[in-house]
């Protein structure tokens, strides 16, 4: 097992077991061990044999192929339990639903999940309460309510808590929530982004009004320019990072149960909606382990295609692998509460997704922004879905579909009869990247060289693969190592080749119309949804947020998330804070 140095780190202090007196008493090999036999546990429901699926699981794992959720290797094989990172949970209009939920996400963020809510059932401030004669406060006062309950949740000490707001546009306090992370400290806890439908965007491109509806009553109760209201979605983005953009109605016709409800909210980082009380439990394969060729390897290498270059064989035995390792999961999994394991066992959704896809591409020699970036990506996802869609459906064969198929948009003629009803979802990978070695999600290079701060633990950042480069083609100095690592990139280098500071352009040297389409690209063949930051410089306008916003609905993307590099106020919880 071949772990860095920042990997050990971060496994001692917030994933390896601990005595009573705070002492690390479990090995890397250890944690893979105990997770890989309770995962396997499963297998004799299913008449199949434990021990042979345990070794399996300890090997995709142990060899920093695979690695599921925080949340499973925090605690599968512990008396906790509770494997899932992603939940969303109802929020009705009503001072009994509001706390209930607050209780079950409390439980939810001490287990170390992440949690998604919909306020926009609540009525808007100023509204009537007819049972007390008074009036409403609105939905962000109870956001402020759930966001200082996280605070003190400490989540085991492993993981800081997390959520995602989300508000729909047509809400009568839309304007209120849009502005909110404006103000100082506010709601330091939580991720918001705003529902936006396409009345809504028709109406925006009409440069038209558009109509506010109390929740309550269901009643139109005024009507905003629609011109407005994007203009304070895009002056909050450029200054805050919030809020971001999920394309509601887009997201509901990707629903594979709309017979069992609609979707609401997402988790806090936006690649998994959710029906309220579902869960998921999500995993990532790392791409960077499946090259045939490499430029480390050959520096006359050139990218051919896709299957000359990946061992697409091993890739797709090891999808078929991790989708059977989250299918037990859910088995396995000890739920906060009752409604939560309805829902999960009875849709039984699942995450692959990928990290390590900025390292694949460097050593296949391609960049980032290339269109042949694009179109591995697309093609690449598209492998991905199709493999882990048939092992779903194999795994149906022997265990059964899901509870809940009867009336999915599985059940009609030429759809396949699956065991899950999502398989795929690109997570941020936060930390699971680091324990990995590799570069996270389907994000690019944040920077060659920086500093992180895990919890407590500052992380040193150094990218190898460009100084193994450096070295092999003979322009390495020790001089240029101490100017790329005060600097963080290679702008303004002139001793480095030119195809080489392409291959190694950091998330803010791509324009965002390019982050938007690798977004895209992914997209495409992915179940549920993505999370990515759509980097942007300091000096970024509020014209490149709108256009942004603009071009990932064009773009057919369910979401979009901007951070304007150097604005995040202090204590906001940035977007690619790690929730997987």
């Amino acid at each position: 097992m071949n772990l860095t140095e920042n990997a050990l780190k971060v496994l001692q202090q917030r994933y390896l077991l601990k005595d009573e007196g705070g002492k690390v008493i479990e090995t890397p090999e250890g944690m893979f061990k105990r997770v890989a036999k309770a995962i396997a546990a499963a297998e004799s429901l299913y008449g199949s044999s434990p021990e042979e699926w345990e070794e399996r699981f300890y090997n995709l794992m142990s060899t920093l192929k695979f690695l599921p959720n925080s949340p499973t290797l925090m605690n599968a094989g512990r008396d906790i339990g509770q494997l899932a990172a992603c939940f969303v949970l109802p929020v009705e209009d009503s001072m009994n639903s509001i706390f209930d939920t607050l209780k079950n996400a409390a439980l939810i963020l001490q287990s170390g999940g992440g949690t998604g809510f919909s306020f926009s059932r609540l009525r808007p401030e100023a509204d009537i309460v007819r049972s007390t004669g008074g009036i409403a406060s609105g939905p962000v006062s109870f956001m402020r309510i759930y966001n200082t309950a996280t605070e003190v949740i400490k989540q085991g000490g492993a993981r800081r808590g997390a959520n995602m707001g989300i508000l729909r546009i047509d809400h009568p306090d839309i304007l209120d929530f849009i502005k909110i992370k404006r103000l100082e400290g506010e709601l330091t806890n939580f991720n918001i982004s705003v529902a936006v439908t396409d009345v809504f965007m028709n109406a925006l491109e009409k440069d038209e009004e558009y109509e506010l509806i109390n929740p309550r009553s269901k009643a139109v109760v005024g009507r905003l320019k629609a011109k407005i209201v994007f203009d304070a979605m895009v002056e909050s983005a450029w200054e805050t990072g919030d809020p971001g953009i999920v394309f509601i109605d887009r997201i509901n016709r990707a629903n594979p149960t709309p017979h069992i409800g609609i979707m609401e909210s997402t988790n806090p980082c936006g690649e998994q909606p959710l029906l309220p009380y579902e869960a998921c439990v999500l995993g990532s394969i790392n791409l960077s382990k499946y090259l045939k060729h490499s430029i480390l390897k050959d520096q006359t290498f050139k990218f051919r295609d896709m299957r000359k270059d990946i061992d697409l064989e091993s890739l797709s035995e090891d999808i078929k692998t991790s989708v059977r390792f989250l299918d037990n999961a859910i088995d396995i999994n000890k739920y906060p509460i009752p409604e939560i394991e309805k829902m999960h066992k009875g849709n039984r959704k699942i995450g692959l997704g990928v990290m390590g896809w900025v390292d694949m591409l460097i050593l296949l020699g391609i960049p980032y922004n290339h269109k042949k970036a694009f179109g591995l990506g697309w093609n690449l996802m598209r492998f991905i879905r199709d493999t882990a869609r048939q092992a779903s459906t194999e795994l149906a064969e022997v265990r059964g579909f899901f509870p809940n198929f009867k009336g999915s948009i599985y059940d009609a003629p030429g759809m396949p009869r699956v065991r899950n009803a999502t398989v795929t979802t690109i997570a941020p990978t936060g930390t699971l990247s680091i324990i990995a070695g590799c570069s996270s999600g389907i994000e690019p290079l944040f920077a060659l060289a920086y500093k992180r701060l895990i919890l407590d633990t500052e992380l040193y950042e150094i990218n190898e693969y460009f100084f193994e480069i450096a070295k092999s083609r003979g322009f390495y100095s020790d001089e240029l190592k101490a100017k790329i690592i005060e600097k963080g990139n290679l702008r303004g280098i002139k001793e480095i080749p030119r195809e080489i500071r392409r291959l190694f352009k950091t998330a803010h040297e791509i324009q965002p119309e390019d982050h938007i389409e690798m977004q895209a690209c992914f997209q495409e063949f992915t179940d549920n949804a993505i999370s990515k930051t759509i980097n942007m410089p300091y000096r970024a306008k509020k014209e490149d947020v709108a256009e942004a916003f603009l071009l990932a609905y064009e773009k057919n993307c369910k979401g979009i998330t901007i951070f304007r590099y150097g604005t995040a106020k202090k204590g906001t919880l940035v977007r690619f804070t790690d929730t997987d």
